[in-house]
């Protein structure tokens, strides 16, 4: 069995974050252990608090998993100050490991997450990892896209970036993989019903990690990722009262 190291915040509500990675990568059968950056307070209907720990403590977790497990892919997710996101990465970036980075700094509802350190700080530390998987907005921030057209003008490439439903129409959902070397290719998929779409971000980055774990190659990884999530929303649960969670186990 195959071990991923999920470097993220706790949803109480079990929906994003660690719990949403330990869930997707049970699912595809990878061992997820797991360095806390935040624990927060949510629902369905948001978050109402959050501890942040300390930058230290997020390292200590992180050597510790990797002192005693092979780690063979690490996926990264919400980061939330310059000081975390410049410790986390001195940690694991000179390691023979691929990383996911999953870029958290706005929320799909529009919300900025990070301020403007951190922005930068998360942005210089993209060289480092496999993959990114911003969505739209995110998409905006640190690259001024908005469509492929401007996929296709990107003139310094950090690394392959997933541009989540970058393509949007009534039917379907378009992701652009632009490569390191400057190659494009879309993943084509069916629109799902949106009303339970709580943690999708983060579950889609769990399962790239995971299937790159196993070997799979990038584009596959992609692919298959892709399907679980319309799979998972489209079997959703239906709990709570808000923007509800996705059914990761699949158990329909």
């Amino acid at each position: 069995m195959k071990v991923v190291l999920s470097i993220a915040g706790s949803d109480s509500s079990g929906g994003a974050g660690i719990q949403a990675d330990i869930k997707s990568g049970f699912y595809h059968k990878v061992f997820m252990t797991t360095a806390i950056t935040a624990i927060t307070v949510q629902n369905t209907l948001g978050v109402s608090n959050a501890v942040v720990l300390e930058p230290k403590f997020v390292v200590e977790q992180i050597n510790a998993v990797i002192e005693d497990f092979k780690v063979d892919c690490i996926k990264i997710g919400m980061l939330s100050s310059k000081e975390l996101i410049l410790e986390v990465f001195n940690a694991i970036k000179d390691l023979d490991i691929p990383i996911i980075l999953d870029p958290v700094a706005i929320s799909r509802a529009g919300s900025k997450l990070l301020d403007d350190e951190a922005i930068n700080s998360l942005k210089s530390m993209f060289k480092y990892a496999l993959l990114i998987t911003p969505n739209s907005l995110e998409a905006k921030l640190f690259f001024g896209v908005d469509s492929i057209e401007d996929i296709k003008n990107i003139k310094d490439i950090p690394t392959n970036i997933i541009f989540k439903n970058i393509v949007k129409n009534d039917e379907t959902t378009t992701d652009v993989l632009l490569t390191k070397d400057g190659n494009i290719e879309l993943f084509i998929g069916h629109k799902a019903d949106i009303s339970n779409t709580h943690g999708t971000g983060c579950s889609f980055s769990a399962s790239i990690a995971s299937l790159v774990a196993r070997g799979f190659s990038l584009k596959d990884s992609i692919d298959l990722s892709k399907k679980y999530i319309y799979e998972a929303i489209n079997h959703a649960p239906n709990f709570g009262r808000g923007n509800g969670p996705i059914n990761h186990i699949l158990d329909f």
